[in-house]
């Protein structure tokens, strides 16, 4: 929480439980009491208070921010943390905030719904009986670098609101930025366009540039703006919610949004895949499917030049590498160095080797020990998922 622009201060504590004032080893009694039937009040919950700045930040994105940072479905247990103190709780000052916890829940569920996620089981009451945790617990990750946390997230993203309201602000520091020019839609590709909409001071800007759009290959063309309105001329679907937010433009109007980047390189090439890619190209890229024998287009191509990743434009393969494998698939004794990673895959009742794209993480095909000299290696790659481009 306290990597969140806005946020002033975060402390750690308990609350929500019956005793007026505890510590640490007591509510640890106090649960195994319950346990074995020898007291039925409410024990604690162990709490973190947020103190932030409503000018510089909402509380929906802290409340986005709680959402996906831990599993809100396993009732009283967080990780290896079994225990009613290890429940998920929000513990409301006021009825708006109230009002919004419990909007911000049915939000999250219906998220976790779509990804085939049980239900949530946070309590959401007024706060009761508020402690400051001891020293040694605060901040206790920095003071233990390798200590155990049971926190993780499911992996599922807060759904961007959709209320017109003051609660709409975005993550990290996005408001109202007049002074920052909007980019002008004639200067950038009117039928498909990459925005990357950032802001001052953001880390995961920062790292998306890193990962992502310094080692830029794509033919999709691709560009970033610390403005918080579309190019000129423009559309815009939903406001933005987050830092960065990547919106794909197709015609002038927003076709597709990744909202949020904190490293997952792989999650984001394959948003953009099932933007870029046939139907027939995805399931050969995520589904590890085949394509019929002799059915792609560049299975003949003999010009030179490059074959690359359809996604990202890295490329893969080199045309004096290619060779007629006479098996009905474009096949390789080589692919470029880096390239490419090999996994091993049993499915089907068979011992393979996969071959995936290094930089996508896309399925390719496999790779066999029955190739020409120099490698003896038949690199079988699936056409579809092979962009060529000559010299």
């Amino acid at each position: 929480m306290s990597e969140i622009s806005g946020v002033l201060n975060v402390e750690s504590g308990y609350a929500g439980g019956d005793i007026p004032d505890a510590n640490y080893q007591q509510i640890l009694d106090y649960e195994k009491a319950l346990r074995f039937g020898k007291v039925n009040g409410r024990n604690h919950a162990e709490v973190v208070k947020v103190t932030f700045d409503p000018t510089e930040i909402t509380l929906e994105t802290v409340l986005a921010k709680f959402w996906e940072n831990h599993n809100p479905t396993q009732g009283d247990r967080q990780g290896n943390d079994v225990g009613s103190n290890y429940r998920s709780a929000i513990y409301y000052h006021d009825e708006t905030q109230k009002d919004l916890a419990l909007a911000s829940r049915e939000t999250y569920q219906q998220a976790m719904n779509i990804a085939g996620h049980g239900t949530i089981t946070t309590e959401i009451l007024p706060l009761k009986n508020y402690i400051t945790a001891e020293e040694y617990h605060q901040d206790y990750i920095q003071k233990n670098p390798n200590g155990y946390c049971g926190l993780g997230g499911t992996g599922i993203k807060y759904p961007i609101s959709e209320r017109k309201s003051s609660q709409n602000a975005p993550l990290n520091k996005i408001t109202t930025t007049d002074h920052i020019n909007p980019l002008v839609g004639k200067d950038l590709d009117f039928t498909q366009q990459l925005v990357v909409f950032e802001t001052e001071n953001c880390e995961f800007c920062k790292q998306f540039e890193k990962d992502i759009s310094s080692n830029w290959k794509s033919e999709l063309p691709i560009t970033a703006t610390k403005s918080t309105t579309p190019p000129v001329g423009w559309i815009l679907e939903k406001p933005l919610f987050a830092a960065p937010t990547i919106v794909l433009f197709r015609n002038g109007k927003e076709l597709a949004r990744y909202t949020g980047y904190n490293g997952e390189k792989s999650n984001f090439w394959k948003w953009l895949g099932f933007q870029l890619l046939s139907p027939e190209q995805q399931k050969v890229a995520f589904e590890q499917s085949t394509e019929p024998p002799f059915t792609a287009t560049n299975l003949d191509e003999k010009r030179p030049g490059k074959f690359v990743d359809p996604i990202t434009g890295a490329t893969l393969f080199l045309s004096q590498t290619k060779f007629d494998s006479k098996t009905g698939w474009p096949s390789f004794f080589d692919p470029v160095e880096g390239s490419v990673t090999l996994h091993d895959d049993n499915s089907h009742g068979m011992k393979r080797i996969e071959v995936r794209s290094a930089s996508s993480g896309i399925h390719l095909g496999h790779v066999f020990n029955d190739g020409p000299p120099p490698s003896n290696k038949r690199y079988c790659i699936n056409g579809n998922v092979l962009k060529f481009i000559p010299d």
